[in-house]
């Protein structure tokens, strides 16, 4: 399994908790946003990110703001309060996944 494998499981997740810390993003944003957090070792493709934020907005968890900027349209995209009540459950989610993984991976001597 490569680290993409890994990571496509938590794309809601990571796109939910950029927008809970910055409020509202457009695409390419999101996308360069975790390309500079990961330092490059994670690149949200086109393909991934806007079939997501779609799914995510017709779940109700993200509002679209549709703003005209030099001739080009630009959408937006921000929490709806369903969406920052979700950002809460997957990060907590992830945060048992993560500390469970550790355990399974580097478990600790039990005998001292």
């Amino acid at each position: 399994m490569n680290k993409t494998n890994l990571y496509k499981g938590s794309l809601a997740t990571i796109i939910l908790k950029l927008l809970n810390e910055y409020d509202k993003m457009y695409g390419y944003e999101i996308a360069q946003k975790v390309r500079e957090i990961t330092k490059g070792d994670l690149k949200l493709t086109e393909g991934a990110l806007y079939p997501l934020l779609h799914k995510l907005k017709v779940q109700g968890l993200l509002d679209v703001e549709v703003v005209k900027i030099g001739g080009r349209v630009r959408k937006y995209y921000k929490l709806t309060e369903a969406g920052t009540k979700e950002t809460v459950n997957k990060l907590a989610e992830l945060e048992r996944y993560i500390k469970n993984m550790r355990a399974l991976v580097n478990p600790r001597s039990r005998d001292s």
